[in-house]
């Protein structure tokens, strides 16, 4: 629990300090290149990744980490899972809703999660027996626990509408109040309780594993869309719910 505890502070110690890497490029000119995935990437990506690694490596040389941009190095069953900047496309298009992940797994397990929202001065971390916090502030998610009266959001909504028709014909028919979004920062708002619930799609361990720690952390559920806990392997769609009933109505809907 203390080394749990002591990381977590690096963490927050070592983000705050990359957050300032992305800050400097955030509404500059930039260079964008295009990844495999036809994804976006520039200098900001790449300088902040480095940032965090070189903090990581200091405190921690025997990890292995896991990053967006530069893969996977070390073999060793404590990770750290790193997203530099969470929505690039945000992030080129002046969009202040861009975020940095940074997670800690053992055998696979997100025992603890930090996302930083450097344009917004919000950090929000949590994990096994740590609360979740926002800028060191306890919270919670909400009591909601039908889907009929969440406020609900729907991440990627234009890869649903291609990918998964029928699912996306569901959800935007559904909740009490729907909005579009993307990437980490709606989780965030269901961990402290402003938001309901997150579906989510097209994901990868970086963008979900450090999310679900702190969602967790705050009393919420997130899973993949069969209510599987996450791992490295999941296929990348997930469920983000404050309390199990709106879980279980996330999971019929998605599931049909």
């Amino acid at each position: 629990m203390a080394e749990l505890r002591q990381r977590l502070k690096h963490a927050l110690e070592i983000t705050q300090t990359a957050s300032e890497v992305a800050m400097a490029h955030f509404r500059r000119p930039l260079d964008i290149e295009t990844k495999s995935d036809e994804s976006p990437v520039t200098i900001a990506d790449k300088a902040t990744e480095s940032a965090i690694r070189e903090g990581l490596l200091h405190h921690y040389p025997l990890d292995a980490i896991f990053g967006e941009e530069f893969g996977k190095t070390g073999i060793a069953e404590n990770m750290w899972i790193i997203d530099p900047i969470d929505g690039t496309r945000s992030f080129i298009t002046g969009l202040p809703l861009f975020g940095m992940l940074l997670g800690y797994v053992v055998q696979g397990v997100p025992k603890m999660g930090v996302i930083r929202m450097p344009a917004l001065n919000e950090v929000y971390a949590g994990g096994h027996d740590i609360p979740s916090t926002c800028n060191g502030n306890t919270i919670k998610t909400s009591t909601c626990t039908s889907l009929s009266a969440a406020r609900l959001f729907i991440n990627e909504g234009d890869k649903l509408a291609q990918q998964e028709t029928a699912v996306f014909n569901r959800l935007i028919a559904a909740g009490n109040l729907r909005r579009m979004a993307a990437d980490c920062y709606p989780h965030a708002l269901v961990a402290s309780g402003h938001a309901d619930a997150v579906v989510d799609f097209d994901l990868q361990p970086y963008d979900y594993l450090p999310v679900s720690a702190v969602v967790e952390a705050a009393g919420g559920m997130m899973t993949d869309w069969q209510g599987n806990r996450l791992t490295m392997e999941s296929d990348g769609r997930t469920l983000t719910a404050a309390t199990p009933h709106l879980h279980a109505d996330l999971l019929e809907i998605v599931n049909g």
